[in-house]
């Protein structure tokens, strides 16, 4: 469904912003005095609340604000966590994220959805009312705390209505991207009265060149409110912050008021004068007045220097001390834990995907280039050409990265998963995340959420024992669930492993006989025998569960794997636990590949599986067309002659040539006529009449304009073993012996 840009906008922001909330919930449950993630929570549930109310989803808006409340109590130490209320929220957040999808489709909530809404907003209700406390005379009390102990000025508690000064100047793309100028004064008068507003026509320009799609209103409002503050009028033009000029002019604060902001402003906030203007202790205008103040004096003095800034504030008694002493220990807290934080542009991911299929365009275009000028065979073309490709080649890696994602995010989603499945299954689980700093595709990373999925909830529900059953075999009563990513040979390998009970092979084999997927006298190695968990309908549960059990989710795993051009592989042992290996390729869209020459058609293999190409001396080539062995350096090398698999009639008057592949610790050798180099490989999905050939993953266009084949390099490496079962590797290569002699 196709929104409008700012909805659009609104419903990725919350979608990133509730799955942090989760993140942190679940970090809250393990360690709930954590105030920096109860403040990420209150932030992310606050800035939707205030996006919701300027869209005018009111149904979004008011269910957050409970939240919200329930949130701000548990930061003023009303309420306390505890596991019930973890998943209270946790249920809230839910809601919160269908809420959102619901307004932006514009559909209507069905019934379910209201009851289950309304039965959460009466248990979050339930911890506000037993945490009913009068807030004025609670920061009476605090204040006056304040004052006996750090000898503070006495200050006026009694508080009433506050006057604050807004000017908004609206750039001018803000019609554009679908907002309402006057949807922000319906918010804000939600927090108190807009008293009047004031329109100033600076930049209007003459009626016959005004572009009627351009926003030219600048406002300056008269606020008045007895208990909003600058965050939350900031707040209300939040959505528009990067579209606007905002000057926020806030009445005279108290004293301890400001003190309190200034503790709750962002870590990342450096200057004493941000600080002070932001807390609402000076107005911009009293800020920039006293740093030209302080520029003059600079300039007057011998030295070159002028007094800090905040001791100025404090001398003119425009400021009171203890609040520049909360600010200069506010900014000295934020150097200690000074971060930098990576500087990030959101860009739509069409339009990332046009600069892909571009660049790939742009690869195989250098390559027809490259051709010609090396068939005109002038140097400095060919010096020019070189310089170009270069170039060309650095530009396709960085768009590549700029796809690049990390699979940490991924991850960190399982934690919900392990705690709401081991709830469910009566087991104690502990999920522990490693790698999550490894890189991939966001592709990629789009689509291995789902096998991962079935993987872990399949680990929980089998794999792992019950707790009475782990302590009877002398293991730790809570499970080991572990997601691991790194990088290997050019690939991603993504790890599912548990402690559990592991595979047991006999009941895998038994049952793969009984349903005729193997003969009975056939022998077949441990990793032939895991990998039938992966055929159709395939299971070995006793018992089945809302969770597994059914056979209909391991070949699921194993086909969207193998959609990617990946490959799955078991390793197991019995009472100790299960590994599943998920390897894949880091990028779906441009490789490196190295070309080869088979019965005078083009192949291409990926460039990071190849480990070395040998050549075959005469004798090879006369051995016998079943002959798949050839020993390499005393090891057993299993390889396919090309020709034969694609029915081909090689050219038998050149030499043959091997070129050794390895992925995943196993290695074969692939039998080739020709060897014709490296080449950038831009990856040409196949139709879908051809997607179901083996050994094939694709296709691309060469320089020439022909059409090459893309080698399945995993299949064909496994089609390879297969063939080796039950062949005894060598002791060692006969001295003398030629290192390419078949074995018969």
């Amino acid at each position: 469904m196709s929104y409008d840009p700012a909805k659009n906008t609104f419903l990725n922001e919350s979608k990133e912003l509730l799955e942090d909330m989760e993140q942190a919930l679940l970090h809250l449950e393990n360690e709930p005095t954590d105030e920096d993630a109860i403040n990420a929570i209150f932030r992310a549930a606050h800035t939707i609340k205030g996006t919701a109310g300027i869209f005018g989803f009111d149904n979004t808006e008011s269910f957050t604000h409970v939240v919200e409340n329930v949130l701000d109590a548990i930061r003023g130490d009303k309420v306390h966590i505890d596991t019930h209320l973890i998943e209270v929220l946790l249920g809230s957040r839910d809601h919160m994220q269908q809420l959102v999808q619901y307004a932006v489709d514009e559909h209507e909530m069905t019934e379910e959805f209201i009851h289950q809404g309304d039965a959460l907003l009466a248990e979050l209700k339930q911890y506000l009312e037993e945490t009913d406390v009068d807030d004025t005379k609670k920061k009476a009390e605090t204040m006056q705390a304040r004052n006996e102990t750090e000898d503070m000025p006495e200050i006026d508690v009694n508080y009433g209505p506050l006057e604050w000064q807004i000017e908004v100047d609206f750039g001018g793309d803000v019609l554009r991207n679908g907002m309402d100028p006057l949807s922000f004064l319906r918010y804000l008068s939600k927090h108190g009265e807009v008293a009047h507003v004031r329109t100033l026509y600076e930049r209007m320009p003459e009626i016959n060149i005004m572009d009627p799609e351009e926003c030219y209103l600048k406002l300056v409002i008269d606020f008045i409110s007895e208990s909003a503050t600058r965050q939350d009028i900031e707040q209300v033009f939040d959505f528009v912050k990067d579209d606007c000029i905002l000057g926020i002019f806030p009445p005279a604060a108290k004293i301890w008021e400001n003190i309190e902001r200034i503790e709750h402003l962002p870590d990342e906030i450096y200057a004493i004068g941000e600080m002070l203007t932001k807390s609402g202790t000076l107005s911009q205008d009293e800020l920039y007045a006293a740093l030209e103040k302080q520029d003059r004096m600079r300039s007057s003095s011998p030295d070159g220097k002028a007094p800090p800034l905040g001791k100025m504030l404090v001398d003119e008694k425009s400021v009171a001390e203890p609040v520049v002493e909360a600010a200069l220990n506010k900014q000295q807290k934020a150097k200690d834990n000074r971060t930098v934080a990576a500087r990030q542009l959101r860009v739509d991911a069409d339009k990332l995907d046009k600069l892909i299929n571009l660049v790939g365009e742009l690869v195989i275009a250098g390559a027809t280039t490259n051709l010609l000028a090396q068939s005109t065979h002038n140097n400095q073309l060919l010096e020019s050409m070189s310089s170009m490709s270069h170039l060309v080649e650095e530009i396709r890696d960085s768009a590549l990265r700029l796809r690049m994602v990390q699979i940490g995010e991924t991850f960190s989603r399982f934690n919900r998963v392990v705690r709401d499945v081991s709830a469910e299954i009566g087991k104690d689980i502990r999920l522990e995340l490693l790698g999550g700093e490894t890189e991939l595709d966001k592709t990629m990373v789009e689509k291995i959420g789902d096998p991962l999925m079935h993987l872990v909830r399949n680990a929980m529900d089998h794999g792992i024992e019950s707790a009475q059953d782990r302590l009877r075999k002398g293991k730790p009563e809570q499970g080991l669930l572990k997601l691991n990513a790194y990088h290997d040979s050019g690939s991603i390998v993504i790890q599912v492993i548990d402690d559990g009970n592991g595979l047991n092979k006999q009941r895998i084999l038994a049952k793969a006989m009984e349903r005729g997927l193997v003969d009975s006298d056939k022998n077949l190695s441990d990793q032939e025998i895991f990998r039938l968990i992966f055929e159709p309908g395939f299971s070995t549960a006793a018992q089945i569960t809302n969770l597994s059990g059914r056979g209909v989710g391991m070949d699921v795993v194993r086909k969207n794997i193998e959609s990617l051009r990946g490959n799955v592989d078991v390793e197991s042992t019995e009472g100790v636990g299960t590994t599943i290996n998920i390897r894949l390729p880091l990028t779906l869209a441009i490789i490196d590949g190295f070309l080869v020459e088979v019965a005078g058609a083009n192949y291409v293999i990926p460039l990071d599986m190849v480990v070395e190409c040998i050549e075959l001396n005469e004798d090879d080539q006369n051995l016998s067309v079943h002959s798949d062995y050839i020993n390499l350096r005393g090891k057993v090398l299993p390889f396919l002659r090309l020709s034969h698999l694609f029915d081909e009639e090689s050219n038998k008057e050149s030499r043959e040539n091997v070129v050794v592949v390895q992925n995943g610790g196993q290695s074969a050798g692939l039998v080739v006529d020709a060897l014709l180099g490296e080449f950038q490989t831009v990856i040409k999905p196949l139709g879908k009449l051809f997607q179901h050939l083996k050994g094939v993953s694709g296709s691309t266009i060469l320089g020439s304009g022909e059409v090459a084949v893309i080698l399945d390099v995993p299949g064909l490496i496994q089609q390879a073993v297969e063939h080796s079962s039950g062949v005894q590797p060598l002791a060692q290569e006969s001295q003398g012996g030629s290192h390419n002699q078949m074995l018969h």
